[in-house]
Order: C-alpha cells, then sequence, then structure tokens
C-alpha cells in the first residue's frame, strides 16, 4: 500500500520540479538573450542613468573646423556624477552641422559619427586598449569658418527660415551648411534632468522648429533654378543649342489642362528669343514648351543624373530624396520643366546642381568630415574626394557654364549676385505656389567662373524677391574667396 501512495505523492512533486526546471531554463534563456543580443538597445534607452554614467566617464571626441577652430569639445564637469560635459564654443551657429550630445540623445554629426567620438569605433578602441585610454576621436570637418558665418548672417538678416549650403566643387567638401532659425546646443549640455526635458519640450513644440536642419532633411520647390536641369536636357538631346530661337508667347495653353501659364517677365516679350537669352531672362513659357518637347523621361533622366531620387547620400547625415515625379501628363511635364508640378529638392541639392556644372559635369560625393584622429594625433581616416554623378558632359557643362553666367550679368536675374572682383555663374529662382502664398527664393551659383572654388545652394522660405536669394549666395562666395579674383 506505501508504494502506490508514494507514486501519488511523486506525481505532482515530478509536475512541480518539470515547472521549476523550465522556469530556469526560460530565465537563463532570457539572461543570455538580454546580455548578448539586446544590450546595445538597453545601453541606448535614455533611461539607462548607468550608461550614461560611463558615456561621460571619459573625454568625448572634439569635432573642429578645418582650420583648427574647436566647435565641440569636452570639458570637466567638476563635482558632478558625470565627469565631462559637452561644450560647443560656436552655440546655434555651428548646430546645423555639430547637432548636440545629451543625456536624451544626440543629433547631428555627433550622433552620425558616434561610434568614433565615444571611442566605440573598433580602431579607437584597438589603440585605446594599447595606450592605456579611453579618448573618443578628433573630427576635422571641412567647413570654412568665413562661408559658415556669412551663411548664418545673410541668412539671419532676411528674418526668414531658409537654408544655405556651399560646396567645393572641385572634391565635394562642404564648406558651410545653415539651417535657420537655429538653437543653442549648450542647452542639451545640462545634467539637470528636469531642466532638459523642459528645453527638450520647447524646442520640440517650437512651431519654428529648430531642431530641423532644413539643408538636407527638407524639400522645397525649386521654381526656375531647375531650368539649368532642364537646359541640360535639351542640349544633350542634340535638338537645342545657345542660339537655338525659341518662341516667348506671353500665354501658354498647357495640354489637356484646360489653363494657361502665363508668362509675368516683360522682359520676354512675344518674340523669338536664342535659348541663351531666354534662360537669362528666365521666361516661362519656351521652358515649359521645351518641357513638353523633350517629355517627362528625358527630363526624369536628367534630373536623376544630377541625384534626384536617390536614397544613397550620406554627409554623414543621411539626406532626405530629392524628388522628380513620376506618371506625368503633358501639362505637369511643362510645370516640372519650370521646377514645380512636386519637383522638390534639398537646398543641398541646389547646391549640388550648381557644383556639378562648375565642375565640367562631373558631381563630386558631398561630405563634412575630412579627418579623424586619435588623441595621441594619428590619423586614422582621411576622406578621399570621389565621384558621385556625371551630371552632364563637358561641353554641355561649358554651354551651361554661359547661361549661368549670363543670368549674373546686368539685366540678367541674379544680377544681385554679381562680385566685385571675381566672375560668378548662377540661377535664380522663385517659387510662386507655395501653399502660405508668399514666393520662395531660390539660388544656385558657384564662382569663380574660371577653376570654380565655391558653389552655393540658397533656399530662403517665403523669401519674395529672388535677389534675396542671390545675394546671400554673394556673400557667403565672396566670404570665402575673401575678396579676390582667381
Amino acid at each position: 500500500m506505501i508504494a502506490p501512495r508514494a507514486r501519488r505523492i511523486n506525481i505532482p512533486l515530478r509536475h512541480v520540479a518539470l515547472m521549476c526546471g523550465g522556469m530556469m531554463f526560460a530565465l537563463l534563456a532570457n539572461v543570455t538573450y538580454l546580455q548578448a543580443l539586446d544590450s546595445e538597445r538597453l545601453n541606448e534607452d535614455p533611461r539607462n542613468r548607468r550608461t550614461m554614467i560611463a558615456r561621460m566617464e571619459n573625454p568625448r571626441g572634439g569635432i573642429l573646423l578645418r582650420d583648427g577652430t574647436v566647435v565641440a569639445t569636452s570639458r570637466k564637469a567638476g563635482k558632478a556624477a558625470y565627469r565631462y560635459r559637452r561644450v560647443y564654443p560656436g552655440g546655434p551657429l555651428y548646430a546645423t552641422i555639430t547637432g548636440h550630445f545629451s543625456l536624451r540623445g544626440t543629433g547631428g554629426v555627433e550622433q552620425a559619427e558616434e561610434a568614433l567620438l565615444s571611442g566605440k569605433d573598433p580602431r579607437v578602441k584597438v589603440h585605446g586598449l594599447v595606450e592605456g585610454t579611453r579618448d573618443g576621436a578628433t573630427l576635422r570637418l571641412t567647413v570654412d569658418g568665413a562661408a559658415q558665418r556669412a551663411a548664418y548672417d545673410g541668412l539671419r538678416a532676411t528674418g526668414r527660415p531658409g537654408a544655405v549650403v556651399a560646396i567645393d566643387p572641385r572634391t565635394g567638401a562642404i564648406l558651410a551648411m545653415v539651417s535657420l532659425p537655429s538653437y543653442d546646443p549648450n542647452l542639451y549640455a545640462s545634467f539637470d534632468a528636469a531642466m532638459l526635458d523642459m528645453t527638450d519640450k520647447r524646442l520640440r513644440g517650437d512651431p519654428a522648429d529648430p531642431l530641423l536642419n532644413r539643408a538636407i532633411q527638407r524639400t522645397y520647390p525649386l521654381g526656375s533654378a531647375f531650368k539649368v536641369i532642364t537646359s541640360a536636357a535639351a542640349l544633350g538631346s542634340g535638338r537645342y543649342d545657345l542660339g537655338t530661337h525659341v518662341g516667348t508667347p506671353p500665354s501658354f495653353h498647357l495640354p489637356g489642362a484646360g489653363t494657361h501659364l502665363r508668362d509675368g517677365r516683360a522682359a520676354c516679350g512675344d518674340v523669338d528669343l536664342p535659348l541663351l537669352q531666354a534662360f537669362r531672362l528666365s521666361c516661362d513659357t519656351p521652358f515649359a514648351k521645351i518641357g513638353i518637347d523633350l517629355g517627362q523621361d528625358a527630363l526624369r533622366e536628367r534630373a536623376e543624373a544630377f541625384g534626384f531620387d536617390t536614397d544613397d547620400l550620406e554627409v554623414p547625415m543621411p539626406v532626405t530624396r530629392s524628388v522628380y515625379p513620376a506618371e506625368l501628363d503633358d501639362a505637369r511635364t511643362a510645370m516640372s520643366a519650370l521646377g514645380r508640378s512636386d519637383v522638390r529638392a534639398t537646398p543641398l541639392m541646389i547646391a549640388m546642381i550648381a557644383a556639378a556644372v562648375a565642375n565640367d559635369g562631373s558631381l563630386m560625393r558631398p561630405h563634412l568630415v575630412d579627418e579623424v584622429r586619435l588623441a595621441d594625433g594619428t590619423v586614422i581616416d582621411v576622406t578621399e574626394p570621389s565621384p558621385y554623378r556625371r551630371a552632364v558632359g563637358a561641353e554641355e557643362a561649358e554651354r551651361l557654364t554661359e547661361m549661368m553666367i549670363a543670368t549674373t550679368g546686368k539685366e540678367g536675374t541674379g544680377a544681385a549676385a554679381a562680385f566685385r572682383r571675381t566672375k560668378g555663374a548662377g540661377r535664380t529662382g522663385t517659387e510662386e505656389n507655395v501653399p502660405a502664398g508668399e514666393d520662395h527664393a531660390v539660388f544656385s551659383g558657384f564662382a569663380p567662373t574660371v577653376s570654380p572654388r565655391i558653389a552655393v545652394g540658397v533656399l530662403v522660405e517665403g523669401g519674395g524677391p529672388d535677389r534675396r536669394a542671390a545675394s546671400i549666395a554673394k556673400g557667403v562666395i565672396e566670404a570665402f574667396l575673401g575678396g579676390q579674383a582667381e
């Protein structure tokens, strides 16, 4: 009688033992998963105070301009729990580029190059193990301080939001990148959690969106600045040249739309003008007709050659795609040739259009980081200039340069960008159909015209007359070139 009873008692005990064993196995599996597979997510969780203390335990790598000016660095934080505090000497002037590093996250270059700056990159980590240090790597940027200051001051003087980007067309090095309104990244350096949360909530809730990098994260209708691409498609077709006469009627019926495109520029008249002259005066109706003649596929192909409709661009922050719309009818194709009909581009792309023309049709890959150095000065990485796109042929680029030079000449729409001591080339644009009813001002240009050294893209939201954008570009170019003609 004892054995059957013992068996009856052992049955539930075995069930309990099996359940406990299963629970132990699940616990060990979960611990293994958390430590081996999910640790990175937990380390990056902003609520993990121990991780943040560890991130502030050692100096983060500095961020420098091309001339060595410090725009982000780490300094001793005193007696706080966090040993080092991030400091941004330039404040709002460079916030578009540096972003910020804080207890609540990162942005800009601070985020894009986190591994290098924090020392987590294997190249930095191995060197640190050998030398017994945990310092992050220092980044030297391609940014020119004079060009950046001119872009910032020029755009701020308009009192309007917008963005300015300057590029060295020969290498793709970004010489300036400004987005306004901006913010002071030092506000994010606080260790006071309540104050930091209040600051973050205020900036994120600001309708002016100061945390947005308009230079690479927002696209805009670029208006007549797109006529550079339309002209490139026309010249590449073999059916047009600078002297080809095009009609400039004051009104043009858009096929199948039942509406008319009206050209408000009195200077265009109702005559046949050479293509060069129609471009200089920015006449709309002839370029609308050219768009229909070429067709949407030809325009799209040329736009893509300049970098539209691609998601492969990082500088190192990811860049929003510039768009040439799909499946257009004739009426929308005509408007797309004028940079309308949902054609949209980032201010970086507006600068890239000019850079491609300036560099004989070869568009170099834009980049912000020039070199990476370890704490002892050892260079572990240097950015080598690399081609990004073949936008146009060299001969076509030469003819486009002539057209853009004419635009910045006397009576051209870009005359406000005429320089005192050097010769420049450019293309203005005004987008008339923005939702707020105020025109965007756009400019895309470069200088000097011989051996160009700088290409600039400017967009002023609601900037009205396009001369505002052109005058900003002029200030940036002259600041960079030092007012000296090449």
